[in-house]
């Protein structure tokens, strides 16, 4: 009678290779860039929550590998929404510390004036 070679066991979970997913990293600096008037860095974010769901569900089909790429993809785009995200709180500090949309709009009331005086 032919018998099958035992399957190997599966290492526990505490032995497994444990593949960071990002995933509260993702959401909280996508919040804190609406938060903070980085909407540009909204897009990124969402980007990089969605590589952070994959790697759960691809380790869940058994895809190590393609668990690892998304967990760096995930972390590709966690570091650029972060930095979108200080960029903004930079401009937006600078903004309000320039005097807001008070100056902005007197910058703009002193344009339409010369405008009137050109022509």
């Amino acid at each position: 009678m032919n018998v099958p070679p035992p399957i190997p066991p599966s290492p526990p979970p505490s032995l497994a290779p444990r593949i960071p997913n990002y995933m509260i990293w993702a959401i909280l600096i996508t919040i804190a860039s609406v938060l903070f008037c980085c909407i540009v860095g909204t897009i990124p974010g969402i980007v990089a929550i969605v590589f952070a769901a994959q790697v759960n569900t691809k380790l869940a089909a058994g895809d190590e590998a393609g668990a690892w790429v998304a967990s760096r993809r995930a972390k590709l785009w966690c570091w650029i929404t972060t930095g979108l995200t200080i960029l903004g709180l930079c401009w937006t500090i600078w903004f309000i510390s320039a005097g807001g949309m008070a100056h902005y709009q007197q910058m703009m009331q002193e344009l339409e004036n010369v405008q009137r005086v050109q022509q």
